[in-house]
C-alpha cells in the first residue's frame, strides 16, 4: 500500500468494511493502520473495554501544540430491515451519487481526513495535523471520551473539525444528549382487582405523561437567547418504544421503554436528570404504598453534552476561513464536538454530506460534496504549510 490513494479509493475501501456498533471495527483499525504506516505515519491504537473494537488517531507535522484535529467515526448504523437497491457495503456510483452505508454518516469525511493526513506528510506541513476516528458514536458517542484522554499522549491541537455531514457549512452548536432504559416493576393480578395490583404500564404513563407535559412547557416558554436558535428552540424529551403486559385483563407485571433528553445549550442535562429522578421516586411511592416490591429500575444510556456556541472560536473561524462560510448554523442531533470541547479544545462541525440521507436505505453522497470536502483539505493543508 504504498500508493497515495485518493479520497474516493478510500471511502470505497472503509465502506467495504460492515462496521455496524455491534460487531467490532478492528479489521477498518488495521487497515487504516497499515495505509497509513506504508507512508511513515505512526498510529495509536485505544481499545474500547472488551478489547473487540477501538480508536485510532495520529500525528503528523512538528511535535509541538497548536495543530488542527480532524475527528471522525468509524461506525455506522444497522442495514437490517432497510430495502436497498445496492450492497450496502460496496460504493455504486449513479446520477452524480455514491451509495454505500456511511458514505455520508460519516465514512466520506473519515476518506478525507486519511488522505489529508497523507498528503500533509509529504506537504511537510509546519503545523500539526492530527486524525482521530472513534467507535461506537452511533449508540451514544462511547467510544470519543476515552480516545481523547488517550489523545494527551499527543501534542494540544487547539482546533478540533468533527466531520459529521453539515453540507460543507460551519455548525457551532448543538444539543446534548442522554438516555435512561426505564424498566417498570408491577404486581398482577386480574384487571377487574386492579386496585390490589401494580399496572406497569399505567404507572409507566405518568412518566410519559411528564414529558408531555415538559414538552409542551418548552415550546410555550419564550426561548433563551442560546436557545432560540434551534429548531426547535428548546430542549425535549422523548419515547419512541414500549412494551410490556401480559394480557388484556391482568395488570402489567412490566413495562420497559426508552426515554432520551436533547437539552439545548445553557441548559445542563444533569439538571433534567433529576427532575426525572424526582418523578420516578413519586410514582415508585406511590406504586409500593400498593405493593411494597413493586419499582422503578432506571439505567443510563448514552450522556453526550452540548456543543456550545464559542464566542471568537478558533476553530470555528478556521473553519469560516477555509469555506468562505458566514451563516449561522446548529443542529438538534448530537456529536462527539460536545465531548472534545469539555475536554478544553476549541471544537466546531463541519463535513461533507446532507444529514438528511444518514442512518437512511440507499444511503448516498453526492460526488460533488466530496470534491467540496476535498477542496476544503486542500486548503486546509495550505495554512498548516504557513
Amino acid at each position: 500500500m504504498t500508493d497515495r490513494l485518493s479520497a474516493r479509493a478510500i471511502l470505497e475501501a472503509l465502506v467495504g468494511f460492515p462496521t455496524v456498533s455491534s460487531v467490532s471495527n478492528l479489521d477498518l483499525i488495521v487497515w487504516v493502520e497499515r495505509y497509513l504506516a506504508s507512508h511513515g505515519i505512526k498510529s495509536h491504537r485505544h481499545y474500547d473495554p472488551t478489547g473487540t473494537k477501538a480508536a485510532v488517531f495520529a500525528h503528523v507535522g512538528p511535535m509541538e501544540a497548536g495543530g488542527v484535529v480532524l475527528s471522525g467515526h468509524t461506525d455506522v448504523v444497522p442495514v437490517e430491515g432497510q430495502a436497498w437497491d445496492t450492497d450496502p457495503f460496496t460504493v455504486i456510483e449513479r446520477d452524480g451519487r455514491l451509495y454505500g452505508r456511511g458514505t455520508c454518516d460519516m465514512k466520506g469525511f473519515d476518506a478525507l481526513a486519511i488522505w489529508a493526513l497523507v498528503e500533509a506528510k509529504y506537504a511537510g506541513v509546519t503545523r500539526p495535523l492530527q486524525l482521530a476516528l472513534s467507535y461506537d458514536e452511533e449508540i451514544g458517542c462511547i467510544g470519543a471520551p476515552g480516545m481523547i484522554e488517550a489523545m494527551a499522549d499527543l501534542p494540544r491541537a487547539t482546533a478540533v473539525i468533527v466531520g459529521e455531514p453539515s453540507m460543507m457549512k460551519a455548525v457551532s452548536g448543538h444539543k446534548g444528549t442522554s438516555s435512561y432504559h426505564v424498566h417498570v416493576r408491577g404486581h398482577e393480578v386480574h384487571s377487574s382487582m386492579l386496585h390490589t395490583g401494580v399496572n406497569a404500564i399505567m404507572y409507566g404513563v405518568r412518566l410519559i405523561e411528564w414529558a408531555n407535559a415538559k414538552n409542551a412547557e418548552g415550546l410555550a416558554a419564550k426561548p433563551s437567547e442560546l436557545a432560540s436558535v434551534f429548531n426547535p428552540p428548546c430542549s425535549t424529551v422523548h419515547v419512541g418504544q414500549i412494551s410490556g403486559g401480559t394480557a388484556h385483563n391482568i395488570t402489567a407485571k412490566d413495562c420497559e421503554f426508552e426515554l432520551d433528553f436533547r437539552v439545548v445549550p445553557g441548559e445542563a442535562v444533569a439538571d433534567w436528570q433529576a427532575a426525572f429522578l424526582d418523578v420516578v421516586r413519586d410514582v415508585e411511592t406511590d406504586m409500593q404504598a400498593v405493593v411494597t416490591e413493586a419499582g422503578i429500575d432506571l439505567t443510563l444510556g448514552f450522556d453526550v453534552p452540548p456543543l456550545v456556541p464559542e464566542a471568537d472560536g478558533e476553530a470555528e473561524a478556521l473553519v469560516r476561513r477555509l469555506t468562505g462560510d458566514n451563516s449561522a448554523n446548529v443542529v438538534s442531533y448530537a456529536t462527539e464536538g460536545g465531548q472534545f470541547q469539555q475536554a478544553g479544545y476549541s471544537t466546531v462541525v463541519c463535513g461533507p454530506g446532507d444529514i438528511a440521507q444518514a442512518h437512511q436505505p440507499n444511503e448516498f453522497i453526492d460526488v460533488a460534496q466530496l470534491d467540496a470536502g476535498e477542496v476544503f483539505m486542500r486548503q486546509l493543508l495550505k495554512e498548516l504549510v504557513g
